[in-house]
């Protein structure tokens, strides 16, 4: 009978076509053995469908290939070619085949949907303008409404996502994803969706990329378990779907379970297929033998070999602080440690962050596992580290309090907060971008906000929602406190949206708080938006003058620039250029105050801050110069050996030995030229605190570095008596 209905649909078709039938009904012992006879044709396209069905990449690539030769002014090799790549990942590829598609037939819709759906995949706008001119072309092209269903779920508007899944319903109840898009609006939303997957059922039992189309919807609304539970479900249902066990590969590891992650990418890269993600998701996990991982009662933390020694003491400290201190903020015990993972090559870092839309370039959280760049991946000055760490926590903590379900804008604006609530010098300030974005009016309502993180529509706007989020919480708990914060927090966990948590916990609509909100922010930074063009040319006017050295002309023009744009501590502030006329004018004093200000308005330059300890330290101040050294622990405590060295002596010489022991252990691992000098220094600080058996012991590892280095055998001689 088999052979028999097969034979009846090679004479109603082609064999791709009806292949593709019995697939889509969820007959995959019968596509198999269509794809089977496929694969014996003459015709080039027909091999090449059989060929992806069987997970052969070459043999497909080679017979598309063969087909678009044979075919050049038919659209539809091209089309079927774009959609294999897509599939794969490889939306650049598949893009230009669906452009030449177009190029062969103009407006063709199945082209159209291919374009549609690459702009899906890196949530471009674009997506709906491509499946609204299939829909122009072709009424009837349910898949254009699935696509139009897919972006609308993705942008957090369920309501729009069920109107466009309805119409592809209403074309054609073979409209699978739509199916399981209405599924996929109940399951986030707590309910059965029983209907639906009854309905799904009847058409197709084993519609395994339904459930990794669900799957990945629930992962880019970071419900990372939900997620993994429904890739697992497709590959139930169709183990030989490569790209769901791909996915839940990768999201296994984003989660920490790597050795469940490993054997599962392998098996699918045995198999032949080799997307970006699987290639470069088994490249970091091979690199983890690079790595230690430490354990201590709350917090795992995963550190490259490298540079474990070095960082262990401050990425520890602040981690077991953050923990702490949010345990108690946010009124929540994790039920499980908080997994920290440092990476020195930002590469290995951005695999963690592929194809999930609005995250910021420094750290991403998965649960209770956050990954982040070390300072060593970054630029000096260009990354406050700590910040990052306490940023990344605070959505550990708010993700866990709402199950994953609160909005983007929020979780986000709460870390911003959390930024400079832990140190106000911490945190980003308002920067040239922001200012243009207020003067502009380009800031969204606070009901459109996540689209700021997820579908930007201009440059720099994800820069921007961090901002307007992070002032709108600092506005929040500044006029209605904290604890309005937390309980907005806990009523997103039961799913309400903005609007309505607005209302019930600040008694106002959201438009009166847009308006209030920005009233508020307007006059926070009046002097910086109003200024901004002024201060602009003014300071490029002021580098004239330090170029002549009018040094009484640029005290004065910087000290008024510094007042205009406060925030402004990028490289040739207003600061630094005061700083250095005042040393021009012998006023170590005016040094001081200016690069004070600078400090407390957030500057990271470590070569900036390092001035302002040293001249802290020769006006008798030693204790602040320490401290001045201690800001560049946050920013920048690798490589750079005499950081570490000077802040180790100006602590012992205010009797802080335990800060003392700490830089100068950091001098030690900080591949020091004269590692005698280093040991000796520990063991000088280890007898300041009394500990004298470590202290001996440093020294003859000094002494082992350098046999004759006179100041450590005096200090051995004079331990041993």
């Amino acid at each position: 009978m088999r052979l028999l209905a097969l034979g009846l649909l090679a004479l109603s078709a082609t064999w791709a076509q009806d292949c593709r039938a019995l697939h889509r009904r969820g007959k995959l012992a019968e596509a198999r053995a269509c794809h089977a006879r496929a694969a014996e044709s003459g015709k080039a396209l027909e091999q090449a469908e059989a060929r992806w069905y069987q997970n052969d990449a070459e043999g497909a690539n080679s017979f598309f290939r063969a087909a678009v030769k044979a075919q050049p002014k038919n659209p539809e090799p091209r089309v079927r070619w774009g959609r294999f790549y897509l599939e794969r990942n490889k939306r650049e590829d598949a893009a230009a085949l669906f452009e030449e598609a177009l190029a062969v037939q103009a407006d063709y819709p199945p082209a159209l949907i291919g374009m549609a759906l690459v702009a899906a995949g890196s949530f471009d706008a674009k997506s709906i303008e491509f499946a609204e001119q299939a829909l122009k072309k072709d009424p009837r092209a349910y898949e254009a409404h699935e696509v139009l269903a897919r972006f609308a779920i993705e942008d957090g508007n369920p309501a729009e996502a069920g109107v466009q899944a309805d119409k592809a319903l209403a074309i054609s109840p073979e409209a699978l994803d739509a199916l399981m898009i209405r599924a996929t609006i109940d399951w986030m939303d707590g309910k059965p969706g029983t209907e639906w997957i009854t309905r799904l059922n009847q058409v197709n039992p084993a519609y395994a990329e339904g459930y990794a189309l669900a799957a990945r919807i629930f992962v880019i609304n970071r419900r990372y378990e939900e997620g993994i539970k429904l890739y697992r479900r497709a590959v139930e249902l169709n183990p030989d779907y490569l790209p769901a066990r791909s996915e839940l590969g990768v999201n296994l590891m984003r989660l920490g379970l790597e050795d469940e992650a490993k054997p599962m990418l392998e098996a699918v890269y045995a198999a032949g297929f080799r997307d970006a993600a699987t290639v470069n998701t088994l490249k970091l996990m091979d690199s983890y033998k690079n790595f230690v991982t430490i354990r201590k009662g709350k917090i795992i933390l995963r550190l490259a070999k490298k540079e474990a020694d070095l960082l262990r003491p401050y990425f520890e400290r602040e981690l077991e602080r953050a923990v702490e201190v949010f345990e108690k903020k946010y009124e929540l015990v994790l039920d499980r440690p908080v997994q920290l993972e440092v990476y020195p090559d930002h590469e290995d870092f951005a695999v963690r962050t592929m194809g999930l839309p609005g995250l910021g370039a420094l750290g991403v959280t998965f649960g209770n596992v956050v990954a982040m760049d070390s300072p060593s991946g970054r630029k000096p000055g260009s990354f406050h580290w700590a910040s990052t760490l306490w940023h990344e926590l605070s959505h550990v903590y708010a993700l866990a309090a709402t199950r994953h379900r609160v909005p983007r804008w929020f979780t986000e604006g709460l870390a911003v907060h959390e930024e400079t609530a832990v140190d106000p010098e911490w945190g980003d300030r308002l920067d040239p971008g922001a200012i243009r974005a207020i003067k502009d009016k380009k800031l969204l309502p606070i009901a459109k906000l996540d689209k700021g993180f997820t579908r930007p529509s201009y440059p720099n706007q994800v820069i921007i929602s961090y901002f307007q989020a992070g002032k709108i919480c600092d506005y929040i708990a500044g006029k209605w406190g904290w604890q309005t914060l937390l309980a907005m927090l806990r009523d997103f966990g039961t799913g309400a949206g903005t609007p309505a948590v607005v209302e019930k916990h600040l008694k106002i609509k959201p438009e009166e708080f847009d308006r209030e909100f920005l009233a508020w922010l307007e006059k926070l930074t009046t002097s910086q938006v109003q200024g901004f063009e002024d201060w602009t040319k003014r300071l490029r006017a002021l580098s004239a003058e330090v170029k002549a050295a009018n040094w009484d002309k640029v005290i004065p023009e910087a000290e008024a620039l510094g007042r205009i744009y406060p925030d402004y501590v990028e490289a040739g502030s207003p600061y630094e250029i005061l700083a250095d006329a005042q040393l021009e004018k012998k006023n170590p004093a005016g040094a001081i105050a200016a690069l004070s200000a600078y400090a407390k308005a957030g500057g990271r330059y470590p070569a900036t801050l390092k001035k302002l300890a040293k001249l802290l330290d020769e006006s008798g101040q030693t204790e602040q110069a320490a401290r001045a050294l201690e800001r560049v622990n946050f920013i920048f405590p690798v490589q750079d050996e005499e950081l570490h060295r000077l802040q180790g002596e100006l602590w012992l010489k205010v009797g802080n030995t335990d800060k003392a022991i700490r830089e100068f252990q950091a001098s030690v691992f900080s591949n020091p030229i004269d590692a005698a000098t280093s040991y000796y220094n520990l063991a000088r600080a280890y007898r300041a605190a009394g500990k004298l058996d470590t202290a001996r012991d440093n020294l003859l590892y000094a002494l082992e570095a350098a046999p004759s280095f006179r100041p450590a055998q005096k200090l051995l001689l004079e331990l041993s008596k």
